[in-house]
């Protein structure tokens, strides 16, 4: 499975019978899965289908989803009064003719009210339903192409985010082994700190070593660093398995933070500290990408 973003459109468009119909479907971020179904008119049948579809195909974001119908215009039937038209024939066969009154004729009876009528053609049922089964295959077709196009972005962003957590890893390294670690140059430093309290002043020094190897305790960063490469690895491995990993990847960019930071607070040393500031920076440029992720 492949990475997909929350960002996409696609329209189709068909005709069934006597419809004419469009699909339009929108897809942005959001947090969860939001559906917005606009259906037209006369069309509200299928709606739990279409909601159902959409809630398959996609994981999260907003979707809008748009289906347009016009109905052409059908050939009204002619119908012919019979019985009127025999009442009229007989009736005007009955009245006298003279020089000055002709012969009814045809056109003229056919234009009496009532003989001939035109009636609007009936919406027949089995073209409705062949018509709404023609919009929902309609449907499927957008949405792979939504999908396509997600995951085409997915893809690209993908690539991105690996880029980014190659690089956070080598930071991860680098804070590893950031010489201001080596037990050597901590004891460097409490030596020299040590030295410059006892210049200042009369101090217990067994007590003043013990104090100054607690302090080092506490600035130990072992612990964010090892956790830094853990939610690294996790992150790696989403990147690699694809699918809808948003959720998940925002939450470990969350982690991320939380011990860069931590990294940062306790650090004692100029370049370790250096290196925790970029890596929140580049975590939360990561964050901000992922946040286009299904």
């Amino acid at each position: 499975m492949t990475l997909a973003s929350m960002t996409g459109f696609a329209r189709v468009a068909g005709a069934s019978a006597h419809y004419r119909w469009a699909w339009e479907l929108k897809t942005v971020n959001a947090k969860g899965l939001d559906l917005r179904l606009r259906v037209a008119p006369g069309h509200d049948a299928i709606e739990s289908e279409v909601r159902a579809r959409l809630s398959q195909a996609l994981t999260r974001g907003t979707c809008y989803a748009t289906l347009s119908v016009q109905r052409e215009a059908a050939t009204p039937d002619l119908h012919i009064n019979q019985d009127l038209l025999r009442l009229v024939t007989a009736a005007l066969a009955k009245v006298p003719l003279n020089d000055r009154l002709r012969p009814a004729s045809l056109d003229g009876i056919l234009g009496l009210r009532g003989v001939v009528e035109l009636r609007e053609a009936v919406e027949s049922e089995a073209e409705l339903t062949e018509a709404q089964a023609a919009m929902l295959a309609g449907l499927d077709e957008a949405l792979s192409a939504l999908v396509a196009m997600r995951q085409a972005e997915g893809h690209a962003l993908a690539q991105i985010l690996s880029a980014r957590v190659k690089k956070l890893i080598a930071l991860q390294h680098a804070a590893e082994d950031c010489p201001g670690r080596k037990p050597e140059a901590i004891k460097v430093r409490l030596q020299e700190n040590v030295a410059a309290l006892m210049g200042a002043g009369h101090f217990d020094e067994t007590r003043l070593y013990q104090e100054a190897l607690l302090l080092a305790a506490k600035a130990d960063v072992r612990e964010e660093i090892d956790r830094l490469g853990a939610h690294l690895e996790a992150v790696a491995l989403l990147l690699q398995k694809g699918g809808p990993a948003g959720r998940r990847l925002d939450f470990l960019a969350q982690e991320l933070s939380r011990e860069a930071n931590t990294l940062c607070a306790k650090s004692n040393d100029a370049a370790l500290t250096a290196i925790g500031l970029e890596l929140r920076v580049e975590i939360e440029q990561f964050r901000e990408q992922i946040q286009n992720l299904e």
